[in-house]
């Protein structure tokens, strides 16, 4: 990295005149190097994004001499998983995360021109002795890719597997010594570790979790084993609970109204769902009362849980039909269970809404979010084992699976007694962050700050990302652009999938057709998703789901953000959250594709960094919210004949669409027309673009209440999501009289409520991206 950084600082004294600075790379003896040529400057020549070198430097693997540099990424630490020690080699060069910080004092005056700056001060100005000196985007991309092979991402990846990865253990707290020391070594402008105090549950060894069966006097019979200890449901309400087994497919709303339909009460009874589909704590989560609908920690009215359905508790196994059965690659251990937490939401639940900083006074609550019913996660030879005991009627075809020689049955089978005693425990968490700081001075820097991070407690919610964010929520909406999580972003090799703000959509798209397909020769991985299916978006893009440190930021704090996947075509990856996922696994099911994944991941992130740390306008389609909003519209269409026939109407709604399509059109023509070296102008545009996620959080509800205010991807009353839960009522209204109201049918005031929510929010979103007050010109 020195001798990079030397070469932009020589480029900055070399080029002090009006004239660009082609790098181009040198052949032969001095191959790698890059040499300077001038040009005189043109008039009216393209302005190219740039990109900062530093971040193209991975750090020495771990306990190695050091060497020659060799330019890899690193990832996140704090999961047990072998795609998070994916993200372990890819953090440095693109961070497990990327916060793109809009840099109030950044400018590269190497860079002429085409550097510019997003600020809040509108009144500030360039200096006048900028340079005009320029890289080459061709050369700059050429430079990019040279410096990042494959490298030494195995050995990097290989070793991290084998440390301890706990939250609050010895080996986490030595891996993160590692990964600050590792971000130090690249001379990066600040690197800090940010410490919280979260509570966290684990397993009690002295009184572990059990499981027996019960006959039909009531007395406790056989044990049967829970073979490993360490895996359990984080959060999981303690206790016992007895009762008899039901089998439930997924646990999903509709698996558990077709087991009523059919006879099997869940009412009471233990359920046996497979793993997948849904997360954990979907399975388990009662579906909010209304009046519980503005309690903190109610995440939305659509969850589907056993507990909604009356359930006593919940045993979760791995089906083997639901993975890989190709024989080439490896499978799940069928006396391996699969972790995974049940609060549904994200941090520490024990302190909602508050940063878990030491010493901090929290009020006496609790999430609403954590389950009031036991859950454990058990094998797939345990599970075969209760399967055998099921009777009543036969479980449908598509509910069917392959541990038993004999169709599944529903049940009820022979009582259970299960015993949860995980125990409470304060631990301390430490995220890591390192600063590449965008400034106003000689040499070559980013036009916008770069914030590499390493969070910890993942897998027990983001609780290292998420009490970070809200001991900093205030401030995040002002100056974070864009966060970018690596988190999953190896767990196989056939398709790819971005989980994303919509406003990333367009960008997305443009890095795809430069990145080579890891696996098909010849290929961008946009022509890969294209070859399939002609809508690239309809095969690529996805939600953001509640369980990615991703959708924090922007349900949350109304920072777009994204989270890179490459996934198998047609099953899961078998060993996520279990002790089996280590590198060996993941290098089996990759066929030994792995570094080349790995180097696809990194290249797409590297290539979205570029772009969004040094593009002049901010790359985000502010566009694309309006698209959203239309085909959201057409939901609402649906039911406009009803609420006609009650004397209600959706028009506010629809004039609030209008005007946020016309404000993002009538930003674009300003864009279009305006001069391309207004500093000033530029930057005030800049502005309204980061914040438009921001503008889409409700501001009319209460953080603490409804901590996902986002109208589209939060959760709660307020969210169109919830408005077309309440309209759905209307069919299924009992008395089909206008105006009647039951406490589970259509209530017109909440419907009116909820309407004013959506409504002035997305007017809200509509007057701040006009502009000044006396630029907006709407029709509400």
């Amino acid at each position: 990295m020195e001798r990079l950084w030397g070469l932009f600082q020589r480029a900055q004294q070399l080029s002090p005149r009006s004239s660009q600075t082609v790098y181009q790379r040198v052949e032969g003896p001095r191959k790698g190097h890059l040499e300077e040529e001038e040009e005189d400057g043109e008039e009216g020549a393209e302005t190219l994004a740039h990109f900062c070198p530093m971040e193209l430097r991975g750090p020495e693997p771990l306990g190695s001499r050091p060497r020659q540099p060799n330019l890899i990424p690193w990832a996140a630490a704090g999961r047990r998983a072998a795609p998070y020690l994916v993200l372990t080699a890819l953090l440095i060069f693109t961070g497990a995360f990327l916060l793109g910080y809009v840099a109030f004092r950044g400018s590269c005056q190497a860079c002429g021109d085409s550097v510019l700056v997003v600020s809040e001060d509108v009144n500030y100005e360039p200096d006048l002795d900028f340079h005009q000196g320029r890289l080459y985007w061709s050369d700059l991309q050429a430079m990019f890719l040279q410096f990042l092979g494959e490298g030494r991402l195995e050995d990097t990846i290989r070793q991290t597997s084998l440390r301890e990865r706990v939250a609050g253990s010895a080996g986490m707290a030595a891996l993160t010594q590692d990964i600050r020391a590792a971000l130090s070594r690249q001379k990066l402008d600040h690197v800090w570790t940010d410490t919280h105090y979260v509570g966290l549950q684990f397993p009690d060894p002295a009184h572990p979790n059990t499981l027996h069966w019960v006959d039909e006097a009531g007395k406790v019979g056989e044990q049967l084993p829970l073979e490993d200890p360490d895996v359990y449901c984080p959060y999981s309400a303690i206790g016992n609970v007895t009762g008899e087994l039901v089998y439930a497919h997924y646990g999903r709303p509709e698996d558990l109204q077709d087991l009523r339909a059919r006879g099997v009460d869940p009412v009471g009874r233990l359920l046996l769902v497979r793993v997948g589909v849904i997360s954990f704590a979907q399975k388990h989560f009662r579906r909010p009362r209304q009046e519980d609908r503005l309690r903190p920690g109610i995440q939305g009215n659509t969850v589907t849980n056993a507990q909604d359905f009356g359930a006593q508790g919940v045993l979760i196994y791995p089906e083997p039909a639901d993975f890989s059965q190709d024989p080439p690659k490896p499978s799940l251990s069928s006396q391996q269970a699969v972790y995974g937490h049940v609060h549904l939401g994200t941090g520490d639940p024990y302190t909602p809404g508050f940063p878990s900083f030491n010493q901090t006074q929290f009020p006496p609550v609790a999430s609403s979010g954590l389950p009031s019913i036991p859950a454990q996660p058990i094998s797939a030879d345990i599970a075969s084992r209760l399967l055998r005991k099921l009777k009543g009627p036969v479980a449908p075809q598509e509910w069917q699976g392959s541990l038993l020689g004999s169709p599944y049955h529903l049940g009820p089978g022979p009582r259970l007694r299960l015993v949860v005693n995980n125990h409470r425990t304060s631990t301390p968490i430490n995220n890591i962050f390192g600063c590449i700081e965008g400034r106003s001075e000689p040499g070559f820097r980013p036009r916008r700050s770069l914030l590499f991070i390493s969070w910890d407690g993942g897998d027990f919610g983001s609780v290292g990302s998420t009490e970070w964010l809200e001991g900093y929520l205030s401030v995040l909406h002002l100056k974070a652009v864009v966060y970018v999580s690596l988190d999953n972003a190896v767990l196989g090799d056939d398709k790819f999938h971005a989980k994303t703000s919509p406003l990333l959509t367009s960008l997305i798209e443009s890095v795809l057709k430069q990145v080579d397909s890891p696996n098909h020769s010849g290929q961008t991985l946009y022509e890969q998703v294209v070859f399939t299916n002609p809508s690239w978006d309809a095969e690529v893009i996805r939600p953001l789901p509640m369980d990615s440190s991703a959708y924090s930021f922007t349900a949350f704090v109304g920072v777009p953000a994204v989270e890179f996947s490459f996934m198998e075509d047609d099953q899961a990856y078998p060993f996520l959250h279990t002790k089996e996922d280590t590198y060996e696994n993941l290098h089996k099911v990759l066929q030994g594709r792995l570094p080349a994944v790995a180097q696809a991941v990194a290249q797409l992130a590297g290539q979205l960094l570029i772009r969004l740390s040094h593009d002049r306008l901010l790359p985000l389609d502010f566009g694309r919210y309006g698209d959203v909003v239309l085909r959201h519209i057409g939901n609402l269409n649906e039911f406009s004949g009803d609420l006609k026939a009650r004397g209600l109407t959706l028009q506010w709604v629809y004039s609030a669409r209008g005007d946020y399509i016309r404000a993002a059109e009538k930003l674009r023509q300003e864009i279009y027309s305006s001069e391309e070296r207004d500093e000033r102008l530029t930057r005030m545009y800049n502005v309204r673009i980061m914040r438009v996620e921001f503008y889409f959080l409700s501001q009319y509800v209460s953080p603490a209440d409804s901590p996902f205010r986002h109208i589209f991807m939060g959760r709660g009353d307020h969210t169109l999501g919830a408005l077309l839960d309440h309209l759905r009522l209307l069919r299924s209204n009992s008395s089909g009289t206008p105006g009647a109201t039951s406490s589970t049918g259509f209530q017109e005031s909440r419907f009116r409520r909820q309407l004013a929510l959506l409504t002035w929010t997305l007017q809200g979103a509509a007057n701040a991206l006009s502009g000044d007050v006396w630029n907006i010109d709407n029709n509400f």
